[in-house]
């Protein structure tokens, strides 16, 4: 797929998605590697263009400097969005709040603590960022360490071989320091990397995972 072509395909990607304005987005491609450039009106519009241009097909890698715009309010203070977020992360059924701590600062939401399960630490993301009033999220929550560098290694394997959509021959893992994951290896498209490392994050106890895996050119 040549860089016009991709170009052609983001823009209208980003076109057809309703959760922001996407006349407000530039987009350049070369080799494959997409750049978004422009503006958005809160930070939950920003991962939303992002995650817009991953889905499309023949995307490698994502290079991002959009500005996010808003009308500066009182009800956006520091204050007001910490005490925000904590009420989110306390009626998330999905989440311990009392394991989660939340630090504002000129807009940008630190989230720190430890949980048991990524999916908790990608949940309480997932419910601060969509407050009016956030520029960011610094994600410094952890994950606690509770199973053998084997066990977690057989368990990613077992999770790639019983999906049809990935290529599990073409992914080697590697686990250090106990807890910790590195993929390498290569896959088809953006979509399958994601799925990867999530099955990764899925395995109880992993901690961090160092995904360097490649999306392979399509020609």
């Amino acid at each position: 797929m040549s860089d016009a072509q991709l170009r052609q395909d983001v823009i209208e990607e980003l076109a057809f998605d309703p959760r922001f304005d996407g006349t407000h987005i530039g987009v350049a491609v070369d080799g494959g590697v997409v750049s978004l450039t422009g503006h958005v009106e809160s930070y939950a519009e920003k991962v939303a263009v992002i995650a817009a241009a991953r889905r499309v097909r023949g995307v490698h890698a994502i290079a991002e400097a959009i500005e996010i715009r808003y009308v500066p309010d009182p009800v956006h203070a520091d204050d007001q969005i910490a005490r925000r977020a904590a009420s989110l992360l306390k009626w998330d059924s999905s989440i311990r709040p009392d394991t989660i701590d939340v630090v504002v600062h000129n807009g940008w939401v630190t989230l720190s603590g430890q949980v048991d399960w990524y999916y908790e630490r990608v949940a309480a993301e997932e419910s601060v960022r969509k407050l009016a009033g956030v520029r960011g999220v610094a994600n410094e929550i952890t994950i606690r360490p509770r199973v053998a560098e084997t066990d977690i290694k057989s368990t990613i394997e077992a999770a790639l071989r019983r999906r049809a959509e990935h290529e599990a021959e073409a992914i080697h893992i590697s686990v250090h320091g106990g807890n910790k994951v590195t993929l390498e290896g290569e896959v088809t498209s953006w979509a399958e990397r994601i799925a990867v490392e999530t099955a990764a994050w899925s395995v109880p106890g992993v901690t961090a995972v160092d995904d360097r895996l490649s999306v392979r050119r399509k020609a």
